[in-house]
């Protein structure tokens, strides 16, 4: 099954946001995330859009935009998924 890892490597926060329902995780220095589809969806495919301190992440079956996968989770390291909001830092905004 496709996954995609997701790692900050700098020195401040970086915001996860996961579409279609713009889900939010933050990740701390040296945190590593992973988007996983959920089980049974066919051909999953990332699209990944960078901005300052953000990462977009958007799963599509096959590459396609028009078929947009909504069934998704979110772990760390460890396997444990992690909520919406995951580390949201005192008095930063995501956008």
């Amino acid at each position: 099954m496709n996954r995609l890892p997701v790692h900050n490597g700098g020195d401040d926060f970086v915001c996860l946001f996961v579409e279609p329902y713009c889900e939010i995780f933050w990740l701390k220095p040296g945190d590593e995330f992973t988007v996983v589809p959920g089980d049974g969806v066919p051909d999953p495919r990332f699209t990944v859009v960078t901005v300052k301190h953000r990462l977009v992440v958007w799963t599509n079956e096959g590459g396609d935009p028009a078929k947009v996968i909504t069934d998704y989770t979110v772990v760390d390291r460890d396997g444990t998924e992690l909520p919406d909001g995951h580390q949201w830092p005192a008095g930063r905004s995501p956008y």
